[in-house]
């Protein structure tokens, strides 16, 4: 049985349909690699994925005793938070409303089995 080592990040100012591209392009790699793709991602949700990233393989080092050259993503996924409800006025004095839309970053890390 392998052991999770897990990060999570709530209420993030970007909406999950946005944070899951970039969610899908780290899935599955290593951590290092992924961190070094991250830094290079011009797509605003690039800096909260790669933090919480960073968090999960911090909490294996510091807790664990994990080196971060084992570690790897097993899942990553974005689920969506809280939506903010703005108003704008529009004509003909009509409100158009604004959603602001908010995500919630969870990353689980693993330790590579060698075989």
């Amino acid at each position: 049985m392998a052991t999770d080592y897990r990060a999570v990040a709530k209420h993030i100012q970007i909406s999950a349909q946005k944070t899951r591209l970039i969610v899908d392009m780290v899935r599955g790699k290593d951590v290092q690699e992924a961190l070094e793709l991250l830094q290079f991602v011009t797509n605003r949700a690039a800096h909260p994925v790669s933090k919480v990233v960073e968090s999960a393989m911090y909490n294996a080092e510091e807790n664990f005793g994990i080196s971060r050259n084992n570690l790897f993503i097993h899942t990553i996924f974005a689920d969506e938070g809280r939506t903010r409800k703005w108003r704008r006025f529009g004509a003909r004095g009509r409100i158009k409303p604004w959603l602001r839309r908010s995500s919630h970053i969870t990353v689980i890390l693993r330790e590579r089995e060698e075989h």
